[in-house]
Protein backbone atom coordinates (compact mmCIF):
# COMPACT_ATOMS: atom_id res chain seq x y z
CA UNK A 1 0.00 0.00 0.00
CA UNK A 2 2.81 2.55 0.74
CA UNK A 3 3.90 2.46 -2.99
CA UNK A 4 0.68 3.00 -4.36
CA UNK A 5 0.04 5.64 -2.01
CA UNK A 6 3.34 7.75 -2.46
CA UNK A 7 3.22 7.69 -6.40
CA UNK A 8 -0.76 8.45 -6.11
CA UNK A 9 0.64 11.63 -4.53
CA UNK A 10 3.21 12.04 -6.63
CA UNK A 11 1.16 11.39 -9.83
CA UNK A 12 -1.98 14.12 -8.67
CA UNK A 13 0.72 16.64 -8.61
CA UNK A 14 1.93 15.27 -12.26
CA UNK A 15 -1.82 15.08 -13.58
CA UNK A 16 -2.17 18.81 -13.56
CA UNK A 17 1.10 19.49 -14.96
CA UNK A 18 -0.30 17.86 -18.42
CA UNK A 19 -3.35 19.92 -18.74
CA UNK A 20 -1.56 22.97 -17.30
CA UNK A 21 1.01 23.16 -19.11
CA UNK A 22 1.37 21.04 -22.24
CA UNK A 23 -1.63 19.73 -23.13
CA UNK A 24 -2.97 22.31 -26.56
CA UNK A 25 0.85 23.59 -26.14
CA UNK A 26 2.68 20.44 -26.60
CA UNK A 27 2.38 17.53 -29.54
CA UNK A 28 0.82 15.02 -27.46
CA UNK A 29 2.84 12.05 -29.21
CA UNK A 30 6.24 13.89 -28.79
CA UNK A 31 5.26 14.44 -24.74
CA UNK A 32 4.15 10.79 -24.43
CA UNK A 33 7.41 9.81 -26.57
CA UNK A 34 9.69 12.22 -24.34
CA UNK A 35 8.31 11.02 -21.18
CA UNK A 36 9.24 7.40 -22.63
CA UNK A 37 12.73 7.84 -23.38
CA UNK A 38 13.61 9.79 -20.40
CA UNK A 39 12.14 7.15 -18.10
CA UNK A 40 14.22 4.46 -20.52
CA UNK A 41 17.43 6.19 -19.19
CA UNK A 42 16.66 5.45 -16.12
CA UNK A 43 16.47 1.60 -15.98
CA UNK A 44 18.11 0.70 -19.79
CA UNK A 45 22.03 0.93 -18.05
CA UNK A 46 20.34 -1.78 -14.80
CA UNK A 47 18.85 -4.33 -17.73
CA UNK A 48 19.97 -7.89 -17.11
CA UNK A 49 18.44 -9.69 -19.70
CA UNK A 50 20.08 -13.15 -18.81
CA UNK A 51 18.85 -12.97 -14.64
CA UNK A 52 15.24 -12.65 -16.01
CA UNK A 53 13.16 -16.01 -15.97
CA UNK A 54 13.15 -17.17 -19.28
CA UNK A 55 9.51 -15.62 -21.00
CA UNK A 56 9.41 -12.85 -18.95
CA UNK A 57 10.73 -10.57 -21.32
CA UNK A 58 8.80 -10.84 -23.96
CA UNK A 59 5.77 -9.81 -21.25
CA UNK A 60 7.33 -7.08 -19.69
CA UNK A 61 7.57 -5.99 -23.66
CA UNK A 62 3.43 -6.27 -23.68
CA UNK A 63 2.73 -4.91 -20.31
CA UNK A 64 4.67 -1.32 -21.18
CA UNK A 65 3.36 -1.20 -24.87
CA UNK A 66 -0.36 -1.38 -22.95
CA UNK A 67 0.55 0.94 -19.79
CA UNK A 68 2.31 3.36 -20.74
CA UNK A 69 2.51 3.02 -25.20
CA UNK A 70 -0.97 3.49 -25.64
CA UNK A 71 -2.60 4.56 -22.01
CA UNK A 72 -0.72 7.97 -21.86
CA UNK A 73 -0.81 8.30 -25.64
CA UNK A 74 -4.61 7.96 -25.38
CA UNK A 75 -4.86 10.39 -22.29
CA UNK A 76 -2.48 13.14 -23.55
CA UNK A 77 -4.66 12.76 -26.71
CA UNK A 78 -8.21 13.74 -24.59
CA UNK A 79 -6.34 17.02 -22.69
CA UNK A 80 -7.36 18.30 -25.80
CA UNK A 81 -10.64 17.77 -25.89
CA UNK A 82 -11.70 17.62 -22.14
CA UNK A 83 -10.53 19.72 -19.43
CA UNK A 84 -8.76 18.23 -16.05
CA UNK A 85 -11.86 17.55 -14.47
CA UNK A 86 -13.65 15.83 -17.28
CA UNK A 87 -10.25 13.73 -17.65
CA UNK A 88 -10.62 12.92 -13.96
CA UNK A 89 -14.30 12.39 -14.05
CA UNK A 90 -13.86 9.45 -17.39
CA UNK A 91 -11.10 8.04 -15.58
CA UNK A 92 -13.26 6.66 -12.56
CA UNK A 93 -14.16 3.46 -14.34
CA UNK A 94 -10.53 2.24 -13.99
CA UNK A 95 -11.03 0.09 -11.07
CA UNK A 96 -13.64 -1.93 -12.38
CA UNK A 97 -11.69 -2.77 -15.57
CA UNK A 98 -8.85 -3.77 -13.05
CA UNK A 99 -11.15 -6.13 -11.56
CA UNK A 100 -12.14 -7.50 -14.31
CA UNK A 101 -8.90 -8.17 -15.80
CA UNK A 102 -7.86 -9.76 -12.62
CA UNK A 103 -11.00 -11.88 -12.96
CA UNK A 104 -10.14 -12.81 -16.91
CA UNK A 105 -6.35 -14.02 -15.71
CA UNK A 106 -7.39 -15.67 -13.20
CA UNK A 107 -10.01 -17.50 -15.04
CA UNK A 108 -12.64 -17.21 -12.02
CA UNK A 109 -15.13 -14.64 -10.96
CA UNK A 110 -14.64 -13.01 -8.02
CA UNK A 111 -17.08 -10.72 -6.72
CA UNK A 112 -15.71 -8.84 -3.93
CA UNK A 113 -13.39 -7.01 -6.20
CA UNK A 114 -16.20 -5.71 -8.38
CA UNK A 115 -18.39 -4.85 -5.55
CA UNK A 116 -16.24 -2.62 -3.58
CA UNK A 117 -14.60 -1.31 -6.96
CA UNK A 118 -18.19 -0.21 -8.16
CA UNK A 119 -18.83 1.13 -4.77
CA UNK A 120 -15.07 3.14 -5.70
CA UNK A 121 -16.67 4.27 -8.84
CA UNK A 122 -19.66 5.60 -6.97
CA UNK A 123 -17.62 7.67 -5.05
CA UNK A 124 -15.46 9.08 -7.66
CA UNK A 125 -18.45 10.23 -9.29
CA UNK A 126 -19.57 12.23 -6.22
CA UNK A 127 -16.69 14.18 -6.09
CA UNK A 128 -15.88 14.85 -9.95
CA UNK A 129 -19.62 15.16 -12.14
CA UNK A 130 -20.08 17.89 -13.47
CA UNK A 131 -21.21 19.47 -16.64
CA UNK A 132 -19.58 17.77 -19.92
CA UNK A 133 -18.37 19.68 -23.07
CA UNK A 134 -19.44 18.80 -26.85
CA UNK A 135 -16.38 17.25 -27.40
CA UNK A 136 -17.58 14.60 -24.54
CA UNK A 137 -18.04 11.35 -26.54
CA UNK A 138 -14.54 11.13 -28.83
CA UNK A 139 -12.54 12.29 -25.08
CA UNK A 140 -14.81 9.19 -23.39
CA UNK A 141 -13.93 6.70 -25.47
CA UNK A 142 -10.22 7.94 -25.59
CA UNK A 143 -10.12 7.43 -21.31
CA UNK A 144 -12.03 4.26 -21.78
CA UNK A 145 -9.28 3.00 -24.33
CA UNK A 146 -6.43 4.19 -22.11
CA UNK A 147 -8.05 2.94 -18.66
CA UNK A 148 -8.52 -0.48 -20.03
CA UNK A 149 -4.71 -0.52 -21.05
CA UNK A 150 -3.74 1.08 -17.82
CA UNK A 151 -5.82 -2.09 -15.99
CA UNK A 152 -4.67 -4.83 -18.53
CA UNK A 153 -0.59 -3.39 -18.08
CA UNK A 154 -0.80 -3.22 -13.94
CA UNK A 155 -2.74 -6.23 -13.36
CA UNK A 156 -0.79 -7.95 -16.46
CA UNK A 157 2.36 -6.79 -14.61
CA UNK A 158 1.17 -8.36 -11.09
CA UNK A 159 0.56 -11.27 -12.97
CA UNK A 160 3.78 -11.80 -14.74
CA UNK A 161 5.62 -11.11 -11.20
CA UNK A 162 3.98 -14.02 -9.48
CA UNK A 163 3.86 -16.33 -12.40
CA UNK A 164 7.70 -16.07 -12.83
CA UNK A 165 8.63 -15.72 -8.80
CA UNK A 166 10.35 -12.70 -10.03
CA UNK A 167 12.20 -10.65 -6.97
CA UNK A 168 12.96 -7.17 -6.39
CA UNK A 169 16.19 -7.61 -8.23
CA UNK A 170 14.87 -9.05 -11.04
CA UNK A 171 12.25 -6.73 -11.48
CA UNK A 172 14.96 -3.75 -11.26
CA UNK A 173 17.00 -5.41 -13.96
CA UNK A 174 14.11 -6.61 -16.03
CA UNK A 175 11.93 -2.90 -16.31
CA UNK A 176 13.71 -1.89 -18.78
CA UNK A 177 11.92 -3.64 -20.96
CA UNK A 178 9.09 -2.27 -19.90
CA UNK A 179 9.95 1.08 -21.53
CA UNK A 180 10.87 -0.67 -24.42
CA UNK A 181 7.58 -1.92 -25.14
CA UNK A 182 6.03 1.68 -24.77
CA UNK A 183 8.61 2.90 -27.13
CA UNK A 184 7.35 0.62 -29.32
CA UNK A 185 3.76 2.01 -29.48
CA UNK A 186 5.20 5.82 -28.87
CA UNK A 187 7.67 6.14 -31.72
CA UNK A 188 5.54 4.68 -34.78
CA UNK A 189 2.54 7.07 -33.29
CA UNK A 190 4.56 10.25 -33.29
CA UNK A 191 6.22 9.93 -36.51
CA UNK A 192 2.74 8.79 -38.50
CA UNK A 193 0.51 10.67 -36.40
CA UNK A 194 2.26 13.51 -34.71
CA UNK A 195 2.61 17.18 -35.21
CA UNK A 196 6.36 17.90 -35.48
CA UNK A 197 6.08 21.80 -35.73
CA UNK A 198 4.55 21.28 -32.26
CA UNK A 199 7.29 20.68 -29.57
CA UNK A 200 8.13 22.25 -26.53
CA UNK A 201 9.19 26.25 -27.00
CA UNK A 202 10.40 27.17 -23.42
CA UNK A 203 12.14 26.36 -19.92
CA UNK A 204 8.93 25.08 -18.34
CA UNK A 205 8.00 22.99 -21.46
CA UNK A 206 11.26 20.77 -21.39
CA UNK A 207 11.06 21.19 -17.68
CA UNK A 208 7.56 19.75 -17.11
CA UNK A 209 8.65 16.56 -19.69
CA UNK A 210 11.73 16.29 -17.21
CA UNK A 211 9.69 16.03 -14.58
CA UNK A 212 7.11 13.37 -16.21
CA UNK A 213 9.46 11.48 -17.78
CA UNK A 214 12.34 10.81 -14.76
CA UNK A 215 10.51 10.68 -11.43
CA UNK A 216 6.57 10.49 -12.68
CA UNK A 217 7.14 8.09 -15.06
CA UNK A 218 10.87 6.10 -14.56
CA UNK A 219 10.26 6.11 -11.21
CA UNK A 220 6.47 6.19 -10.51
CA UNK A 221 5.43 3.39 -13.10
CA UNK A 222 7.98 1.01 -11.48
CA UNK A 223 6.88 1.81 -7.83
CA UNK A 224 3.23 1.68 -8.76
CA UNK A 225 3.68 -1.69 -10.27
CA UNK A 226 6.11 -2.93 -7.59
CA UNK A 227 2.95 -1.93 -5.28
CA UNK A 228 0.61 -3.72 -7.55
CA UNK A 229 2.19 -6.81 -6.73
CA UNK A 230 2.05 -6.49 -3.21
CA UNK A 231 -1.83 -5.98 -3.10
CA UNK A 232 -5.10 -7.79 -4.22
CA UNK A 233 -7.04 -6.90 -7.05
CA UNK A 234 -9.58 -5.17 -5.23
CA UNK A 235 -7.30 -2.74 -3.49
CA UNK A 236 -5.29 -2.06 -6.48
CA UNK A 237 -8.35 -1.12 -8.42
CA UNK A 238 -9.60 1.44 -5.50
CA UNK A 239 -6.21 2.78 -5.48
CA UNK A 240 -6.75 3.75 -9.20
CA UNK A 241 -9.34 6.03 -8.32
CA UNK A 242 -7.81 7.41 -4.92
CA UNK A 243 -6.16 9.75 -7.96
CA UNK A 244 -9.10 11.49 -8.23
CA UNK A 245 -9.32 13.28 -4.89
CA UNK A 246 -5.69 13.97 -4.30
CA UNK A 247 -5.74 15.40 -8.02
CA UNK A 248 -8.52 17.87 -6.82
CA UNK A 249 -7.00 18.87 -3.43
CA UNK A 250 -3.71 19.88 -5.64
CA UNK A 251 -5.65 21.67 -7.94
CA UNK A 252 -7.31 23.57 -5.10
CA UNK A 253 -4.16 24.07 -2.96
CA UNK A 254 -1.58 24.99 -5.88
CA UNK A 255 -3.59 26.13 -8.96
CA UNK A 256 -6.56 27.78 -7.09
CA UNK A 257 -9.49 25.73 -8.77
CA UNK A 258 -12.56 25.63 -7.33
CA UNK A 259 -13.91 22.66 -5.64
CA UNK A 260 -17.11 21.43 -3.84
CA UNK A 261 -15.71 20.24 -0.26
CA UNK A 262 -18.21 18.88 0.56
CA UNK A 263 -18.70 16.45 -2.60
CA UNK A 264 -15.06 15.73 -1.96
CA UNK A 265 -15.30 14.85 1.78
CA UNK A 266 -18.34 12.75 1.25
CA UNK A 267 -16.76 11.17 -2.25
CA UNK A 268 -13.80 10.15 -0.54
CA UNK A 269 -15.10 8.71 2.22
CA UNK A 270 -17.12 6.13 0.10
CA UNK A 271 -14.05 5.26 -1.84
CA UNK A 272 -12.32 4.51 1.75
CA UNK A 273 -15.52 2.68 2.47
CA UNK A 274 -15.05 0.81 -0.81
CA UNK A 275 -11.42 0.19 0.54
CA UNK A 276 -12.63 -1.46 3.96
CA UNK A 277 -15.22 -3.89 2.37
CA UNK A 278 -12.60 -4.99 0.38
CA UNK A 279 -10.78 -6.53 2.65
CA UNK A 280 -13.21 -7.60 4.50
CA UNK A 281 -15.39 -9.13 1.21
CA UNK A 282 -13.69 -12.32 1.87
CA UNK A 283 -14.06 -12.61 5.58
CA UNK A 284 -17.38 -12.04 5.41
CA UNK A 285 -18.45 -14.39 2.80
CA UNK A 286 -16.56 -17.39 4.66
CA UNK A 287 -18.99 -16.63 7.29
CA UNK A 288 -22.09 -16.46 5.31
CA UNK A 289 -20.77 -20.19 3.43
CA UNK A 290 -19.74 -21.42 7.30
CA UNK A 291 -23.26 -19.81 8.13
CA UNK A 292 -25.26 -21.81 5.34
CA UNK A 293 -23.51 -24.70 5.71
CA UNK A 294 -24.50 -25.35 9.93
CA UNK A 295 -27.74 -24.48 8.92
CA UNK A 296 -28.15 -27.43 6.66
Amino acid sequence: MFYLIAVTLLWAVSFSLIGEYLAGQVDSYFSVLTRIVLAALLFLPLLRPRQLPKGMAPGLLAVGALQFGLTYICLYLSFELLTVPEVLLFTIFTPLYVALADNALRRRFSSGPVVATLIAVVGAGIIRYDGISNDYVKGFLLLQLANIAFAAGQVGYAHLVRHFRADTRQQWHGFGFFFIGALLVALPAWIMLGDHQKLPQTLVHWSVLGWLGLIASGLGFFFWNRGATLVDAGTLGIMNNALIPAGLVVNLLIWNQQADLPRLLLGGAVIGLSLWLNLRWDSWISRVRKSASADR
